[in-house]
Parts: C-alpha cells; structure tokens; sequence
C-alpha cells in the first residue's frame, strides 16, 4: 500500500531551507538570463489558479506570464465570480480547486485563511500576500540585491516605516539568508512577528530610523497605510512623519547601498522623489524579478 506524499506548500519562507533558498535564487538568475522559449516548458499542461481576495498588479501579472513562459496556464478567481464568495467554506474550495489544477495561489487578507486553506488542499498553495507575509516579494528582492551587490549574507539592511508582511517577511529571510535587519518604526506600529532568541543577534527594533540607515548595504521601505488601511492614511501620514526615506537619510547607509520599495509607492510620503527616482534605487529591477524569481518557484513546486 503507498500514500501520497503530501503537497509542499509556500506560506512563508519558513517553507524552505536555505539549501532550497540558494537554488531559487540561482534558478532565478538562469531565467533571467536565458529568454523562455518554445523549447523549454516544464510546466506544459499545467494549470495554476489565481485566488485573489486583494487587488494586485505585479502579483497577477508576474504569475500570469511566468505560467504562460513555462508552458501552462493560469486562471484568475475573484470571489466575486466563485462560490467562495457567496459563503462556501475555505475547506470545500481547497478540495474542489485541487481537484482540477495543479497549484493554487492566493492573495487573501489575514494569514489564517490561506493556513486553512492549504490544509485541506492537495495540491501545492503559494502564498500571493496576506496581512502577515509576503515571501514572493522577498525571492525577488534577495535576487536583485544579488545581481547588483553579490551575495546579501552578511551584508545590513535597514527596514524603515510600518511593521507590516513585507517587514515580518524580511524577519523570516534575515535567518533564512544570514543578514543583519535592523527595523526602524514608531511605536506601536512594530512587527507582529518578533525574533526568537536564536535571532535577536540578526534583527534589532528601534524607533530612530537613523539607526536602521546608518551603515546599512540596503535600505528597504513600503506604504505606511497598506491595503484595508486606507481610513488610517490621514493619521498614519502624522505618525510616520519622521520615518521617510530622503536623500539625507539615504547618506547615512554605505556610499554603494541601494534602496528598494515592493510598490506601488506614494512618493512624498513614505519615499521621495530623489530617492526612488534616483541612481541607488532599484526597484524596477526588484518589480521585473518577480517574474523570474516566481518561475524558479512555480517550476520547484509543480515542474
């Protein structure tokens, strides 16, 4: 008698080891490197549904045209059109959804929902966003500070605003990676994932955002009101004042640092214009490896 080997799912990047971690990111780079082509489609046949609970651009688009690269094909599912939206549970639609593609993404809002969705999916679930994580933007953040400043292990990256998933996700990749975070956000708005004990000598919390800059090989920030937040915008833009990324908190970090943003960005706020237009910003090379760094992905989990 066999059993079937259960699916591997992506939630976070505690989902893989750093042996895993160090292959994405290489597959990526390949990709990147070497145009799709009609000759090379290991997902041919293949089907990934989109579930998406939030809006998304790069998200949808990046999934959408990796499949279509690798030789499958994605279908996009709003509530709105499914069951899901009128009341079916999460369990039934993970069965059911399983039960006709090969992989499943989803973008939803509080983490607990896609935890109990891939528990009662039996085919592989990728974590396209929730409130406390988004692993897919770090793959492709940790590539490109690859091919502009070589390996990130041991490097110091400064984390400057709203303790949010992509704030929570670099926690996870500071361990996963070996890098030092420091994260600079006013009080009360800390991370909701606080490092355990083995990685308190890799992340550091402060207020002073100077301290999270200073010295720092990478400076990352995100909105300070994310999506479902938008009634806090008016008070949040009060609170975060002190907490933007300007050129003379930039001069703080190492004279080759480079700034990065998971966008979409609201310059004046949370980034200025200099900044995020300037020549240490990279974030069109980090929103164009989402692409790569999600067929790396796409093609470990399902290829």
């Amino acid at each position: 008698m066999t059993t079937e080997k259960p699916p591997r799912h992506f939630l976070s990047l505690l989902d893989i080891s750093p042996d895993e971690a160090a292959h994405l990111l290489n597959r990526g780079l390949e990709m990147k490197r070497q145009p799709h082509s009609s000759s090379h489609q290991p997902l041919s046949g293949k089907t990934l549904a989109m579930l998406f609970e939030k809006a998304s651009t790069r998200t949808r688009v990046s999934f959408e045209v990796g499949m279509a690269q690798l030789g499958g094909h994605a279908l996009f599912l709003a509530p709105r059109d499914m069951q899901l939206g009128r009341g079916e549970p999460l369990e039934d639609s993970a069965r059911v959804l399983s039960s006709m593609v090969d992989a499943i993404m989803v973008r939803t809002h509080e983490h607990e929902r896609i935890s109990t969705f891939s528990l009662f999916a039996s085919v592989p679930v990728i974590n396209g966003l929730t409130n406390a994580y988004h692993p897919c933007q770090l793959l492709a953040d940790i590539q490109t500070f690859y091919e502009h400043r070589g390996d990130i292990a041991g490097r110091r990256v400064g984390f400057i605003g709203d303790g949010n998933n992509v704030c929570n996700s670099y926690i996870n990749a500071a361990a996963l990676y070996g890098f030092h975070l420091t994260i600079a956000c006013p009080p009360g708005f800390e991370p909701s994932l606080r490092p355990n004990s083995s990685d308190r000598h890799s992340v550091q919390i402060t207020s002073d955002p100077r301290e999270a800059a200073r010295g720092a090989d990478l400076i990352v920030t995100d909105v300070w009101a994310s999506m479902g937040q938008e009634s806090e915008q008016a008070s949040r833009v009060k609170t975060f004042a002190g907490y933007q990324v300007d050129e003379k908190l930039l001069s703080l970090a190492a004279p080759d640092a480079i700034f990065m943003h998971c966008l979409p960005a609201h310059r004046g706020e949370e980034v200025t214009a200099a900044v995020i237009d300037g020549p240490q910003s990279v974030v069109w090379d980090q929103a164009a490896n989402r692409l790569h760094a999600q067929k790396a992905l796409l093609e470990f989990l399902i290829g």
